[in-house]
């Protein structure tokens, strides 16, 4: 069966609520090529009601509600390609075709999308369940970092988006953990491969320097990048911590291979 994506099809599979709603930036299209579409099947495998909101219209505000509100979490992503990326050459020309939108216009795929939606899903949804970012949006921001499109540093994305949490990397074993914990009434914080914002940084994890620091200081940012690409090893990886403000991002070491 395909994930369903409308109302009709949540009644014909007589779903009265999802458990998890995913929310992408691409079409949805039935792949293992396509990992929004190959998270909600194994989220399926794994007993739990799975549905895909594809290119919401974020003009049209509402159409972020088609599924209704999960029981578990949202989870967000920009789609199989940075949105910036997706909407802009290497000059910053506006791309004319996405590949991963019906027609192959560019025309429903918003900048920063990843920010966009869960900001779409705030709008709507007051105290709703937990936002979980996730793809390669995602984790190629989620701690400080230079952006080519405004010429800057900028913070963790989690902080944008107002997120709740964030899965980096190959995801299938953390979103099942996280599943699987949230229907228990479980703390999640301790998953592998997730990050979160914190008022306080975990004493066992490695600092790196701040966001405020990295953003005036070449030196500072070129030591937060090197800390940060040592600790990507499961076996050797340290979990890590970054302060912004007030608040920490933490990010906990990468999940394993078994």
């Amino acid at each position: 069966m395909f994930l369903p994506t409308t109302a009709d099809e949540l009644k014909r599979l007589k779903w009265s609520q999802l458990d998890i709603i995913l929310v992408t930036g691409d079409v949805y299209i039935d792949s293992p090529f396509v990992g929004v579409s190959l998270i909600g099947r194994v989220l399926l495998e794994a007993g739990f009601r799975v549905g895909i909101i594809a290119q919401p219209d974020w003009n049209c505000g509402t159409d972020i509600c088609r599924l209704g509100e999960p029981l578990l979490f949202w989870g967000i992503t920009g789609g199989c390609m940075d949105s910036m990326v997706a909407n802009y050459t290497a000059v910053k020309k506006r791309r004319l075709r996405d590949d991963l939108t019906p027609g192959g216009k560019n025309n429903r795929r918003p900048d920063r999308a990843v920010v966009v939606y869960a900001n779409l899903i705030r709008r709507y949804f007051k105290d709703t369940k937990p936002l979980i970012l996730g793809g390669i949006e995602s984790s190629l921001r989620r701690i400080a970092h230079y952006d080519y499109w405004t010429d800057s540093i900028r913070r963790s994305i989690l902080f944008d988006a107002r997120g709740d949490y964030l899965v980096y990397g190959m995801a299938e074993k953390a979103v099942v953990e996280i599943a699987q914990k949230l229907r228990c009434g479980q703390s999640i914080q301790n998953v592998r491969g997730l990050c979160y914002i914190s008022s306080h940084p975990p004493q066992e994890y490695l600092e790196l320097p701040s966001f405020e620091k990295v953003k005036v200081n070449n030196k500072s940012f070129i030591r937060m990048f090197d800390t940060f690409y040592q600790n990507h090893d499961p076996v050797t990886a340290q979990g890590l911590f970054q302060q912004h403000g007030q608040r920490y991002l933490v990010q906990n070491p990468p999940p394993g291979s078994s």
